[in-house]
C-alpha cells in the first residue's frame, strides 16, 4: 500500500515563513473550506485564492518535482518572502517509510529511504533526474495518472476532453499496457545492446579469421621456403652421396697400402739394384785382383829363377832380390785386397739374401700416394659434409609448429551463437509486446478493460447519471443514452462532474487491483459547479463508503459551506495579511 502520511510547506505560494502541516493518516472524509479574512471571510468571495489547492500543489511538487497548475518553479516561491521554499512528504511504500524534501532559494532535494538520505549525484536546481527516475519507480505512477486518480482537479483536462493519442496513453497506462511498452522500450534498449554486442563479436571474429588468414599465407610461405630448403638439402644430400659413393668405388685403404708396397718394392729394387752394383764392381774388383795375383805369382816364380819376368832373360844382379820382394810384398797384399774384396762382395751377397725376391710390381689407381692420401681426405671430408648435412635440424618446423600451435586462434563461435539465440528471444518477444493483434495485449486488454468497464457502470449508476459509457477494445470510449450516441461536449456541466468523478474512482479501482492500494484521494472543487443536490449527495456518500470501506483519507475541496454538515472533519485554509494557514493536527518543528 502506498500510504501518505503528512505533508509539511514553508513558503509556497501563498504559505509563508510559519510551516503549516496536514496530517493524511485520517480514514474518513475531511472537507477543505477557504476563508479568505482579506477580503472579509464572510462572503461567498471570500472563499477564493485562500491557497486550498496550494495543498494538492505542495503535494504535486513534493511528489513530482512540479505543481498540478503549470506554475513555473520559482512562482511557486511566495512572493513575499521570495526564499526558503521547503516542501516535506513523508509517506509509506510496501512497508518502508520514504520523505522527500524539495526547496528553493535555495534549491534542494532530498531523499530518504528507512530515515536514510539517498546519494544524489546529479542534483541541478533543486532536481534530480536520476532520483526523480527513482523515485516514479517507486511510485509506479505517472504524473498524469496522479492528476486523474489521486488528485482530481478542476485545472486537469478531463480525460474524455484530451485527445484520443493522450486518452490511449493514459489508459494503456492504467490497464497494464504500458507496462509491455516500458517492457519493450527495455527489451529494445537490451535488443540494441545485442545487436551491438553481436556486431563487436562478428568484428572480433572477423578479425580472428583475418589474423588466422594471414597467419595461414605465413604458414603457407614458411612451407614454401622449407620446401625449397628441403629441396636443396636433398640436391646438396644427392651430390654428396654421389661424389662419395664415386669414391668409394676405390678401395683406399688398400690402394693406400699398394702405394706402401710399392715404395717398398721399389726401396727394394733400388737397394737390389745398389747391392747387384756393389757385387758386380766387387767381383769385377775380385777378378782384376785374381789377375793381378796370377800375375804377380807368375812374375814372382820368374824371378825366383833369376827370370826376368818382362824379357825372360836370367838375372842375377843386386836389383833381383829387391824387385822379387817387391813382387811378394805387393802380392800379398794383392792378396789382402782380394780377400778384402770377396768379403765385401759376400756382404752384398748376404744382402741380396736377406733383400730377397721383391716380386712383381704393385699396381695402383693413383700415380702417387699423395693423390691417394688426398682421395682419402676427400672421401673423409665429403663423409663429415654429409653427415652434418644430414643432421642439419630444419629451420622452418618450429616455426610452423609455434604459428600453428600458439598464433592460430580457435574461433569460437559459442558466444555469437548464445548473443543470436538471445536476439531472437527478444525479437520474439518484442513481437508479442509491441504488436496489436498479439494475445498478450489482447489478454490484458479483455481481461482489464471488462473490469474497468464494471465499476464504471456501478458508480455511474450510484452517482445517478443515466447514460451508457463504455471503453471499447479499440481503447476509445462511447457514449450513449437511450441509444443516442453522445460527445462529452453535449452532456451538461452536472453530467460532465458526474462523468469526471465515475471515471476516476472507476481508473482508481482499477489501478490498486493491478498495482497498490493508495490511501489519499482529492477532488478539488468538481462537486461544487453544476452538480445538483442528488449529484452532489450521492458523490458524498460514494467517497464516505471509500474513505470509510477502503481505509482512504478523502479530502474535499469546496466552496460550498453547507457541505460542512455533512462532514466529520472540517479543514479550514485561512488566509489572513497575505500567507494561508491550516487547522492541522500534525506537530511542526
Amino acid at each position: 500500500m502506498f500510504k501518505v502520511k503528512n505533508l509539511t510547506v514553508k513558503n509556497f505560494m501563498s504559505v509563508g515563513n510559519s510551516t503549516q502541516a496536514v496530517n493524511f493518516n485520517r480514514k474518513d472524509l475531511t472537507l477543505v473550506l477557504g476563508q479568505n479574512l482579506d477580503l472579509g471571510g464572510d462572503d461567498t468571495g471570500a472563499r477564493n485564492g485562500t491557497g486550498k489547492t496550494t495543498i494538492i500543489n505542495a503535494l504535486s511538487y513534493a511528489l513530482y518535482g512540479e505543481a498540478l497548475t503549470k506554475i513555473r518553479k520559482d512562482n511557486l516561491i511566495n512572493k513575499t518572502n521570495g526564499k526558503n521554499m521547503l516542501v516535506t512528504i513523508e509517506f509509506e511504500n510496501n512497508g518502508l517509510d520514504y520523505k522527500i524534501e524539495r526547496g528553493r532559494k535555495p534549491n534542494t532535494v532530498a531523499f530518504y529511504i528507512g530515515g536514510k538520505e539517498q546519494e544524489i549525484t546529479d542534483e541541478s536546481q533543486g532536481d534530480s533526474r536520476e532520483t526523480q527516475a527513482e523515485i516514479e519507480r517507486m511510485l509506479n505512477m505517472s504524473h498524469d495518472m496522479f492528476k486523474h486518480i489521486v488528485a482530481l482537479n478542476t485545472y486537469t483536462e478531463p480525460f474524455l476532453s484530451l485527445r484520443a493519442n493522450d486518452q490511449r496513453t493514459i489508459i494503456e497506462q492504467l490497464l497494464g499496457i504500458t507496462l509491455l511498452s516500458e517492457k519493450a522500450d527495455v527489451l529494445k534498449e537490451q535488443n540494441k545492446q545485442i545487436k551491438s554486442d553481436i556486431t563487436e563479436e562478428e568484428y572480433r571474429i572477423k578479425a580472428v579469421q583475418n589474423a588466422n588468414e594471414r597467419i595461414k599465407e605465413q604458414i603457407e610461405a614458411t612451407r614454401r621456403r622449407q620446401t625449397m630448403w628441403q629441396n636443396k638439402k636433398q640436391e646438396e644430400l644427392d651430390k654428396l652421396s654421389t661424389a662419395v659413393s664415386n669414391l668409394d668405388g676405390i678401395d683406399i685403404e688398400a690402394e693406400l697400402a699398394t702405394h706402401d708396397a710399392l715404395d717398398l718394392h721399389s726401396q727394394t729394387s733400388k737397394a737390389i739394384s745398389e747391392v747387384n752394383r756393389w757385387k758386380i764392381s766387387g767381383e769385377q774388383e775380385c777378378t782384376r785382383l785374381e789377375k793381378h795375383i796370377t800375375s804377380l805369382t807368375s812374375e814372382i816364380a820368374k824371378l825366383e829363377k833369376h827370370e826376368c819376368y818382362a824379357c825372360g832373360q836370367e838375372i842375377h844382379d843386386e836389383k833381383h832380390l829387391e824387385v822379387l820382394e817387391k813382387k811378394k810384398a805387393t802380392l800379398e797384399e794383392t792378396e789382402q785386397q782380394l780377400n778384402e774384396s770377396k768379403e765385401k762382395v759376400q756382404v752384398q751377397v748376404d744382402r741380396l739374401k736377406e733383400l730377397g725376391n721383391p716380386g712383381p710390381i704393385p699396381l695402383v689407381f693413383y700415380d702417387s700416394k699423395e693423390d691417394a692420401i688426398n682421395h682419402k681426405n676427400t672421401i673423409e671430408n665429403l663423409t663429415n659434409q654429409l653427415e652434418t648435412k644430414l643432421a642439419e635440424s630444419d629451420p622452418y618446423e618450429e616455426q610452423i609448429t609455434e604459428m600453428e600451435t600458439q598464433a592460430v586462434q580457435e574461433v569460437d563461435y559459442n558466444k555469437i551463437n548464445s548473443l543470436t539465440n538471445i536476439k531472437e528471444h527478444q525479437d520474439f518477444l518484442l513481437k508479442l509486446l509491441t504488436n496489436k493483434d498479439s494475445f498478450i495485449r489482447k489478454r490484458i486488454i479483455d481481461q482489464n478493460l471488462s473490469y474497468l468497464n464494471v465499476r464504471l457502470i456501478q458508480y455511474l449508476d450510484r452517482i445517478g447519471l443515466p447514460h451508457t459509457v463504455q471503453f471499447n477494445n479499440d481503447l476509445t470510449v462511447s457514449i450513449e443514452e437511450l441509444g443516442r450516441e453522445l460527445d462529452f461536449d453535449n452532456l451538461s456541466r452536472g453530467e460532465r462532474n458526474r462523468l469526471i468523478l465515475s471515471m476516476s474512482w472507476a481508473f482508481r479501482d482499477v489501478w490498486e487491483s493491478l498495482y497498490q492500494q493508495i490511501n489519499l484521494m482529492f477532488i478539488d472543487e468538481v462537486i461544487d459547479s453544476g452538480m445538483d443536490a442528488s449529484g452532489v449527495e450521492n458523490s458524498l456518500a460514494i467517497l464516505k463508503k471509500m474513505a470509510r470501506e477502503g481505509n482512504r483519507s478523502v479530502w474535499l475541496v469546496s466552496h460550498k459551506d453547507e457541505l460542512a454538515g455533512r462532514v466529520n472533519n472540517v479543514l479550514t485554509v485561512v488566509k489572513e495579511n497575505g500567507f494561508t494557514n491550516y487547522s492541522n493536527d500534525v506537530e511542526i518543528g
